[in-house]
């Protein structure tokens, strides 16, 4: 379990001195790490050298994110970060020409909010674009303090119904992001050129451990050719809470202070978790995030079921995504979230959801529900470095499956089709199948077996830690 700890209260360093003790102890034999056997070096969670302010918060506009509103054919929302001392700066848009004279922008104010993180104090600057039309691309850019822009990047709103949607989604990225999920993040753009949308299915760092600041820093980097040309729609993961009053009665989870400042999202979830729920349609899709940590430590489970029943009931699109990120059904070993079954699942099963999207449990496998319908297909996945194993259970009931594998996910819908690809940050194609069907509750599983490859087991006896419940850490 992690305290919680505010920024100014942290001791930033104190975690590479541990670091530093056990690069100078033995390994366990036979221990490898990414590298392969021979090469026994543990690697730090961050890139950042200790004393080094490489994310300190500057006059430059740095981490720029375009989140959906509730109906991205006619808005998105945008957040920034700046030093502190910049107030409500500006977003510049224009309709996207091929001429680099873009012409008399439209500007729109941000609100702006005060930060404070170990590397320094910032702001944190949001703007919601509104009154826009469908499928048209879009240029924007930030504004920062002392004559500072971003760049131009430009944005395709979404289309109205009928028209085909390509979007990914990637599981847990968490550790090592700068080092390793970086890989991935570039991989995604070559499979799916025609994204508009990256869902992100929480634990995007680790927190906890006096470098939050940089974490989100180099996720952010990674990040930074997705999210220059395509929305993104984050989930809230128990990484991105904290534990206060830690081993006391008062135990409690708290949302950590970058997700609120991090991400501009639409004001439309469910009563108690309206920061880390909510919804909007995409061309054929609806898409709902729920926020699984909350539904499971903060007794919002029944609410948040409540809210989820409203908003697939009044779901006017022809297919349904929702993403969570503790599992329904759990692969990891020693994993059961019960409550999830208990309140969410019979909603997303009397609905006839086609894809519940997951993480959490840092390895791969799908099944549907335990009706044998088609729908919901339930999908664990992990982009990220931290490698789990499998339970027996998950190898019993779950295919395809697999550990020590990095993966991208690729959906495509257009019209009575919904196709899905996974595939490993090398590019190989490890998961597919596509549901058929023009109506909810009606579907048929088709599976593509053709070009995957075989699933993956872990090939270690332990991590360079010596625990032996993981493969990579």
């Amino acid at each position: 379990m992690r305290a919680l700890t505010m920024p100014a209260a942290r001791m930033p360093r104190a975690p590479r001195l541990l670091l530093a003790a056990l690069l100078a102890l033995p390994l366990t034999a036979g221990a490898h790490d990414a590298f392969g056997p021979g090469i026994h070096t543990l690697e730090p969670n961050t890139l950042v050298p200790a004393g080094d302010l490489r994310y300190a918060p500057t006059a430059r506009p740095d981490r720029i994110v375009a989140s959906p509103s509730a109906d991205p054919a006619y808005g998105f929302q945008v957040s920034w970060r700046t030093a502190t001392g910049v107030d409500a700066p500006r977003l510049e848009l224009v309709v996207a020409g091929d001429s680099p004279a873009v012409g008399e922008p439209r500007r729109l104010a941000a609100r702006s909010t005060a930060f404070a993180t170990e590397n320094g104090g910032g702001s944190q600057h949001q703007v919601a674009v509104d009154g826009l039309e469908p499928d048209t691309l879009y240029a924007f850019r930030v504004q920062g303090g002392n004559g500072w822009w971003s760049p131009w990047r430009q944005l395709r709103t979404a289309a109205t119904p009928g028209t085909p949607l390509e979007f990914l989604y990637f599981g847990d990225t968490q550790n090592k992001n700068a080092s390793h999920g970086s890989r991935v993040l570039l991989e995604a753009l070559r499979h799916a050129p025609s994204a508009r949308l990256a869902v992100f299915a929480g634990d995007l760092v680790s927190g906890g451990d006096g470098e939050d600041d940089n974490e989100w820093g180099e996720w952010a980097d990674i990040v930074a050719p997705v999210a220059a040309t395509m929305l993104v729609a984050p989930v809230t993961g128990n990484h991105e809470y904290f534990e206060e009053f830690e081993d006391t009665p008062q135990e409690r989870r708290v949302l950590g202070p970058h997700w609120p400042h991090m991400f501009a999202l639409p004001d439309n979830g469910a009563a108690g978790t309206e920061r880390t729920t909510y919804w909007f349609d995409m061309h054929d899709a609806r898409f709902v995030v729920l926020d699984g940590t909350s539904a499971l430590d903060l007794g919002t489970a029944a609410a948040q079921a409540a809210w989820l029943d409203g908003v697939l009931a009044g779901n006017p699109r022809a297919w349904s995504i929702v993403v969570v990120h503790q599992p329904m059904y759990s692969p990891r070993e020693g994993r059961d979230n019960a409550l999830l079954r208990e309140h969410l699942m019979p909603v997303l099963e009397r609905h006839s959801v086609d894809l519940v999207l997951q993480g959490h449990d840092h390895t791969y496998g799908r099944r549907a529900g335990d009706d044998g319908a088609a729908t919901p297909q339930y999908v664990v996945s992990v982009a990220g470095a931290k490698q789990y194993r499998l339970s027996q259970e998950a190898r019993d009931t779950m295919a395809p499956v697999g550990e020590d594998t990095q993966l991208l996910q690729v959906v495509r819908i257009d019209g009575d089709t919904l196709r899905y690809e996974a595939r490993t940050v090398t590019g190989r194609l490890y998961d597919a199948f596509s549901l058929v069907g023009d109506g909810r509750g009606a579907r048929r599983l088709v599976e593509h077996t053709e070009g995957r490859i075989e699933p993956r087991d872990c090939g270690r006896d332990a991590t360079l830690k010596g625990r032996a419940d993981r493969c990579w850490e």
